[in-house]
């Protein structure tokens, strides 16, 4: 390896090294804040709530215990034998939004996954190749981000037809165009870089210099926005069930569907749209003040 190549390879690791020590800061910074650990707490607990709802929750969530007891006009709230009530079958209410949990987080980290491969397979090629390739996806992207995203959403939705995949497909179709910006930015930026310049003109393959260099060191806004995502994107899912394109199955406990169920008993049984509505509003919420903060931690800005 000649003279050059040894600097050009010091280059890199030194860029490398100093994104890890900007990711450690980070670890710390958010180890030590309230607010960040808050979020954390309400993201843990939900998932926990997720992975052991067969033992959290009294009954099934199809069963309908409270059957005899429901008439049309006297759906009972909350009681010692049940907790959140019983919705408008005779069902526990309680039962239903600790199973919607499970079903409303997988809708939002499948449809967040998917959104964040097409959109980061996207602005790697923007962002490696540039010229032609960059500007027909960028144009592609700039048409996505002209329609409103919930209006997109709804009329993939209603395209592809009532089921929870739907919903995954047309949330995650909404979000590729902005982690395709995203990453697209932040690998030109790094495309600047001296190590860049210096490998480039060593002869280095350009795919060596993306995938080992460029694109590890343009992660952490992309990690950020995915945080952030995710709770627009639970609002975003309980939003296109509520509007009758997800589940076709009224039994399946999803919260945005247990609200488009209970329009009708709003004056009789408020209970039954308060319960599942605080639980997408406090999920929603415990992603947003992690990814806030997370932000917070790997911008230069705040670092003191």
């Amino acid at each position: 390896m000649s003279l050059a190549q040894v600097e050009a390879t010091t280059e890199a690791a030194k860029v490398g090294e100093e994104g890890g020590s900007l990711r450690r800061d980070a670890w710390r910074r958010l180890r030590r804040d309230p607010v960040a650990l808050v979020g954390f707490g309400i993201i843990a607990l939900f998932v926990l709530v997720a992975i052991f709802a067969p033992w959290i929750a009294p009954y099934d969530p199809a069963d309908r215990p409270g059957a005899g007891i429901v008439t049309p006009t006297n759906i009972p709230g909350p009681s010692a034998e049940f907790w959140f009530g019983l919705d408008e079958l005779g069902r526990d209410e309680f039962s239903r939004v600790v199973f919607g949990a499970r079903t409303s987080l997988l809708v939002g980290v499948v449809a967040l996954l998917l959104g964040m491969a097409g959109g980061l397979l996207l602005g790697i090629l923007a962002g490696a190749f540039g010229g032609k390739v960059d500007t027909v996806i960028m144009r592609v992207v700039d048409v996505m981000l002209s329609i409103p995203g919930l209006l997109m959403a709804i009329a993939i939705a209603a395209l592809l037809g009532r089921s929870l995949l739907s919903v995954m497909i047309a949330i995650a179709v909404i979000n590729i165009p902005i982690f395709a910006r995203l990453l697209r930015g932040q690998m030109l930026a790094q495309r600047g870089s001296d190590y860049v310049l210096a490998a480039t003109s060593l002869g280095v393959r350009r795919r060596s210099i993306v995938l080992g260099h460029v694109l590890p060191n343009s992660m952490s806004p992309v990690i950020v926005q995915a945080t952030l995502t995710l709770a627009t994107a639970i609002i975003e899912a309980a939003g296109l069930s509520f509007l009758g394109l997800g589940s076709p199955d009224p039994r399946v406990p999803e919260w945005g569907l247990m609200l488009a169920n209970t329009q009708r008993y709003l004056a009789s049984a408020p209970h039954l749209a308060f319960f599942p509505g605080v639980a997408i509003v406090i999920a929603a919420l415990g992603f947003t003040l992690l990814g806030e903060r997370l932000r917070e931690a790997l911008d230069p800005k705040y670092r003191r």
